[in-house]
């Protein structure tokens, strides 16, 4: 994956793994266009702005930043934790879409565990566009793996740009419910966005990440480099 900002910048603004126009009529190009190009590069260059008198901060990752926000120096630390979250989070919501695999059910290993933790394939879309939908303000819907009872499936929220990472739950399918991420097409008609979504959804990534996580025993391991890695598309 291609990164639109100089090397020299610590944190960098993923390209998209699709063109703007490939998800419509589902998210139309304009959105992405303003929501990656705007939004996003707002987040990492704010990111990189408030770092940039901490040498020893700069090579951070943006994960890894999200997890010790003890280690920030509190005059930064309330705009290092907003921006990295912007960050993390738009990343992997671009990575949770698809234009090709967009749609197709999950099989395998999250699939059953989706039957297991749900009841159905249904009744988990329901659950997770319920809750993104009474969401109150801007924020994050999840379908995350949590360590406790065997790695079990959860749908969760966020508000502002809050990861679920930092509670040591895996990210294993995300949507943005901030109003930018859908006002251009569908106004205030935020169910109408939550329910085309699903014909975008990759679950193949989700799959990746479901089951990668195993391998991720500790709240700090893992989570760190991996989180961000490039999807699959």
């Amino acid at each position: 994956m291609e990164n639109l900002e100089t090397a020299s910048s610590p944190h960098l603004l993923p390209a998209l793994p699709y063109a703007h126009e490939a998800l419509e009529p589902y998210i139309d190009a304009r959105t992405m266009l303003l929501h990656h190009g705007k939004h996003h590069a707002g987040y990492v260059a704010a990111l990189n702005a408030a770092l940039q008198a901490f040498p020893d901060l700069k090579e951070r990752s943006a994960p890894w930043l999200l997890l010790n926000p003890g280690k920030l120096p509190r005059a930064i630390r309330t705009t290092v934790l907003n921006n990295a979250g912007g960050h993390v989070n738009h990343s992997l919501f671009w990575q949770a879409m698809s234009p090709l695999e967009g749609g197709a059910p999950p099989i395998g290993a999250l699939a059953i565990a989706i039957v297991r933790d749900f009841g159905s394939l249904a009744q988990f879309k329901l659950q997770f566009s319920e809750a993104g939908g009474k969401l109150f303000g801007s924020g994050w819907v999840w379908l995350v793996r949590v360590k406790k009872d065997g790695g079990r499936l959860q749908v969760c929220t966020t508000e502002g740009h809050d990861n679920p990472i930092t509670e040591g739950r895996y990210p294993i399918l995300v949507n943005d419910v901030w109003e930018h991420a859908y006002y251009l097409k569908h106004e205030n008609r935020r169910a109408a966005y939550l329910d085309g979504w699903w014909s975008i959804a990759n679950w193949k990534e989700a799959s990746r990440r479901f089951e990668r996580y195993a391998t991720f025993p500790e709240r700090h391991s893992g989570f760190d480099g991996e989180l961000l890695r490039p999807a699959v598309i």
